[in-house]
C-alpha cells in the first residue's frame, strides 16, 4: 500500500495510469511488465519489487478501479436509496468491465486484502444509506445484513450464474432484506 504522498503515490499513480491507458489500446491480455515500466517512466524493477507480479499489478488497480466516486443517491427514504444503490452497484459489477475487475481484484489476491477492500467499500456505502435512514428515523437491517442477503447473492450470480441479472433482481434482493 502506498503512503498517501511522496515518490511513491506518484510512481502508483503512473504505474496505474499506464495498465489503464495500455489495457485500453492493445488490451488486458497483452500487458507486460516492461510495457507498462516504459510507459509510467520507471524500471520493470520498480514494479516488480512494489507488486511482484502483472497479476498483482492488475489487481492492484482493479481494486482501485472497482472503488466507488461518489456516494450513493439519497432520494429520501431507506428503501428507494437502498434499491436505486443495489440496481446501481449490480449494473456497474455486471458490466464486462466490471466482471474483469473483479476477477483480476480476486485473481491477484493471495492474501484476501483485495477482497476485503472490495467489501468495504460496499459497507462503507450501505453505512451511508444506514446513516441516512437513521437520521430520517427509519430502522435499516444492519449492514453485513445487507452484504449477506444483497451483495452476496449478486456477486455469486456475477461471477457463476451471469443470467437474469436485472433491476428486477435487485429489487427482489433489497425487498427481501426489508422484508417488503
Amino acid at each position: 500500500m502506498a503512503r498517501p504522498g511522496g515518490r511513491s503515490a506518484r510512481v502508483q499513480e503512473a504505474v496505474h495510469a499506464a495498465v489503464r491507458e495500455l489495457a485500453a489500446e492493445v488490451g488486458r491480455d497483452a500487458l507486460t511488465v516492461p510495457q507498462i515500466a516504459a510507459r509510467a517512466e520507471v524500471t520493470p524493477s520498480t514494479v516488480y519489487r512494489r507488486w511482484g507480479d502483472l497479476q498483482a499489478l492488475l489487481s492492484d488497480v482493479a481494486v482501485e478501479r472497482l472503488r466507488p466516486e461518489t456516494p450513493p443517491q439519497d432520494l429520501g427514504d431507506l428503501a428507494v436509496d437502498l434499491r436505486a444503490w443495489a440496481e446501481q452497484f449490480l449494473d456497474e459489477m455486471a458490466s464486462p468491465a466490471g466482471r474483469a475487475y473483479i476477477r483480476d481484484a480476486l485473481l491477484g489476491d493471495a492474501d484476501g486484502a483485495n477482497a476485503g477492500q472490495c467489501s468495504a467499500y460496499a459497507a462503507e456505502q450501505i453505512d451511508v444509506i444506514r446513516a441516512r435512514a437513521a437520521g430520517r428515523g427509519q430502522s435499516a437491517p444492519e449492514t453485513e445484513t445487507v452484504l449477506d442477503h444483497v451483495v452476496a447473492p449478486m456477486m455469486y450470480r456475477i461471477l457463476f450464474r451471469p443470467g437474469g441479472l436485472d433491476a428486477a433482481y435487485a429489487r427482489r434482493l433489497v425487498n427481501g432484506v426489508l422484508r417488503v
